[in-house]
């Protein structure tokens, strides 16, 4: 094995067994705004990117095993993301960023009714809940630390009829976003290949609700490693990366959550995913990809959950 490669998976798999957390809500939505650098300013000026995930619940999952799906009324929730993106860097110590979602989500449940005890499939897709932050990099000269600070607002629907509360594509909350990140260097470590890390972690608190449902706060995270040798000159340059993501999610409360059963809660988690990917570099176009397979997963009553999902991002920096 090369010596470079054998350095990169040793260090990778070193920084696996550091403590994190990510994800999210009950669709795991909250991940999405947590993982590489990708996306983390490192200059002034602005970025604008296209993201899609995607993302199919399918396995009953209780405590920390999947279960029987007799269990859960609920079979299937597959959900198609759309996310538009923009952050501009005034200076180098402020900027701002903003998030337009629009969801595409296919719900497969078993009615209320004793007498048909059938199952439906309802189809929706609207626009959800905005995100406007703002980001403080003034921490150092090479803008390597920052905070982001703003409000996840309430523009997503979450009055289409035949959805539950916590599987609607809005939460109908204003909630309270604080984060912060850091890029580091490796390179002391390896001998001097560049190697690059970082670590990024969001808390989520709803603080303004609707209609007797408040989503339970989150904090999710990620910290990773890539690898900057692969660089092809005008062809552009090619970084594998990984990163451990992890989410901690409290459950949610009003007469329109979900209800405990025999005093168990049915909504929070907690989940531990790996995530391996890739960044290209082509000029001013980044394209940027990953897989995230859950490692480790604890829901608290009976929850629908995914065995993978995948994110593909197409940035462009002005």
């Amino acid at each position: 094995m090369p010596k470079s490669i054998f350095l990169w998976l040793s260090t990778l798999s070193l920084m696996a067994f550091m403590p994190s957390f990510a994800w999210a809500c009950a669709c795991g939505c909250g991940v999405f705004d947590v993982g590489t650098g990708t996306m983390m300013p490192t200059d002034t000026g602005g970025e604008v990117w296209l993201e899609y995930d995607y993302l199919n619940q399918f396995q009953n999952w209780s405590g920390s095993s999947e279960t029987t799906k007799a269990n859960n009324a609920d079979k299937l929730i597959r959900t198609n993301f759309f996310t538009a993106g923009v952050q501009y860097m005034f200076t180098r110590q402020w900027g701002v960023e903003a998030e337009i979602p629009y969801w595409d989500r296919t719900f497969k449940t078993t009615t209320d009714n004793p007498s048909t005890n059938s199952t439906q499939i309802f189809n929706h897709d609207n626009i959800g809940d905005v995100r406007v932050k703002g980001v403080y990099s003034g921490f150092s000269d090479d803008m390597s630390t920052g905070v982001t600070f703003g409000l996840k607002l309430a523009t997503g629907d979450f009055t289409y009829p035949n959805f539950d509360r916590d599987t609607s594509i809005g939460t109908g909350s204003t909630d309270l976003l604080l984060g912060g990140y850091h890029l580091g260097n490796l390179s002391d470590l390896t001998g001097g290949l560049p190697f690059d890390w970082f670590v990024n972690g969001e808390w989520d608190h709803p603080f303004i609700t609707q209609q007797n449902y408040r989503p339970g706060d989150e904090f999710d995270a990620a910290i990773g490693s890539y690898y900057n040798g692969f660089d092809f000159g005008k062809a552009g340059k090619f970084s594998p990366l990984l990163q451990l993501l992890g989410s901690m999610r409290e459950h949610d409360i009003g007469m329109n959550a979900s209800q405990p059963i025999d005093g168990m809660q049915q909504s929070g988690y907690q989940r531990l995913l790996i995530s391996p990917g890739f960044e290209y570099d082509l000029n001013a176009v980044k394209l940027y990809g990953d897989v995230e397979v859950p490692i480790y997963q604890h829901f608290n009553g009976d929850q629908l959950a995914a065995p993978i999902a995948f994110k593909v991002v197409v940035g462009y920096t002005f």
